[in-house]
């Protein structure tokens, strides 16, 4: 048999053996502290339950992201104690072992998931690395896909060129950036950098004389252990100043780590939205991780003074974070947007909110949020819930929702609760469905009884292909049958 392994970040492991057109998914466990998810999966049949694979990528998407931020705090924290000695390390090799002229930037390709998010990521590893025509290239593509985050790609292809030094050049994309989103949070800083560029007119910056943001954050954390109050105003300087996003990035989470309320004061004005829009995201995770009631606060204010959906996903996630249930629950209720709520949802069910995922299905008007309290319900194996839900649900296509997710829990109960709604429920898709799960469970043996009491001839054909391609002995026997009747 030959095995795949897919290694996750966040060192959680999932087994995929294809073998005679069947799936097989081994239990996941993913443990960071005080949290641990075990998702089990059924054998799985390609050809008539490729559902089941979104099921179970919807699931590993959602662990991966929620528990991958829940730990980076941790893991950070442990990066940075070696921080300075590889920092170090690094610079004298660099300076011992210059490097070889970069080659001409490749073009960048981006395939699948958000493309302007991509891009944008792109672009800022780029800058961080001094690649400054592959940053402008990454950029200029996210102004052309002109979303949410081109105001931000125009603020940076004109910090790339006052590196390159072209500060005439980047001073034409600031006067844009002013010019075509006039409401943007980077305009402000797009004025620092402008003011920057103008005072060293007529002295180009040339990037091997800038100074080294390696060195800069050597310095940072060495003075930070050392004198605490006199780093912090230097902290906030480089903020509000015009680092690279890498410095920015590190300064804040040296912020972070901080106990200092001059420090947490920072962090929270970030997550608030009053400083660099890229850092926002980086606060308001941080903010999570730090929990307790001042920064759950704060997170509750940030969400309701925000208009930016992005941003209000980011607190939600902090808010899980910081194992805040009530205040998700909060927004799973209240929250008018619809992919918000459903993101709450999401988080609740990690979170393992059961009861209050009961609550908020009976009060629910959107049938996509209620299609994610049906998956949230498989996830924490509530088969109660949702053999309930088999009964009391009038929807046709979430009916067929909690048949399938209900279909990944075998038992005797969940069996006996697909038959008797196959029994009492007229609509075909829905009996199809309850046909899908017994192929894709083998289950050979309530299929024979489904197709002894079936009338429509069409819906017995079908439950006998499913039954051809079983090769079990009871299939078999009731063909026997079959053929022996007069």
């Amino acid at each position: 048999m030959n095995t795949r392994f897919i290694t996750i970040w966040f060192t959680a492991l999932v087994v995929i053996a294809p073998d005679a057109g069947r799936l097989f998914a081994q239990s996941l466990t993913v443990k960071p502290s005080n949290v641990e998810i075990t998702v089990t999966p059924p054998v799985l049949d390609i050809d008539v339950a490729q559902w089941q694979v979104d099921a179970l990528d919807w699931v590993m998407a959602d662990v991966g992201r929620e528990i991958g931020d829940a730990i980076a705090m941790k893991v950070d924290a442990k990066l940075n104690e070696k921080l300075a000695e590889k920092l170090e390390a690094k610079f004298q090799n660099q300076r011992s072992n210059p490097p070889n002229p970069r080659p001409t930037p490749r073009p960048i390709i981006v395939r699948g998931g958000n493309n302007e998010d991509r891009l944008y990521q792109s672009g800022t590893r780029s800058l961080d690395n001094g690649r400054w025509d592959e940053a402008i290239q990454s950029f200029t593509k996210v102004m052309e896909i002109n979303g949410t985050r081109a105001d931000g790609a125009c603020y940076w292809i004109a910090w790339a060129h006052n590196k390159q030094g072209n500060g005439a050049g980047a001073l034409e994309w600031l006067a844009r950036l002013r010019q075509s989103f006039p409401n943007s949070r980077w305009v402000a800083e797009g004025r620092v950098l402008e003011a920057e560029i103008k005072q060293a007119a007529g002295q180009p910056v040339r990037p091997e004389n800038e100074p080294d943001d390696d060195l800069k954050l050597i310095a940072l954390n060495n003075l930070m252990k050392a004198d605490e109050e006199r780093a912090i105003p230097m902290v906030e300087k480089l903020l509000k100043g015009t680092g690279s996003p890498k410095l920015k990035e590190r300064a804040l989470f040296v912020l972070a780590q901080s106990n200092s309320a001059r420090a947490r004061q920072v962090v929270s004005e970030i997550a608030r939205g009053n400083g660099n829009p890229d850092l926002q995201a980086k606060a308001l995770s941080y903010l999570g991780a730090i929990g307790g009631a001042e920064t759950r606060q704060t997170l509750l204010e940030a969400y309701k003074s925000s208009t930016n959906v992005d941003v209000k996903r980011s607190i939600i996630r902090a808010l899980t974070q910081s194992g805040d249930r009530d205040r998700l629950l909060e927004v799973a209720r209240t929250e008018s947007v619809t992919d918000l709520r459903a993101e709450a949802v999401q988080q609740l069910a990690a979170m393992g909110a059961n009861d209050e995922l009961w609550q908020l299905y009976a009060k629910e008007s959107s049938p996509d949020v209620k299609r994610r309290i049906i998956q949230s319900m498989f996830t924490t194996h509530n088969q109660d819930r949702l053999i309930q839900l088999l009964k009391t649900e009038t929807d046709s296509d979430l009916l067929r929702s909690v048949i399938r997710n209900l279909g990944m829990m075998p038992s005797q109960q969940s069996a006996d609760a697909l038959v008797a709604v196959y029994g009492s429920n007229k609509d075909e898709s829905v009996r199809r469905a309850v046909i899908d799960v017994f192929t894709q469970q083998r289950n050979a043996k309530q299929l024979i009884d489904l197709a002894r009491k079936e009338t429509d001839p069409q819906i017995k054909r079908l439950i006998l292909q499913r039954l051809s391609g079983m090769k079990s002995p009871e299939a078999t026997e009731y063909f026997l049958e079959l053929l022996n009747k007069p």
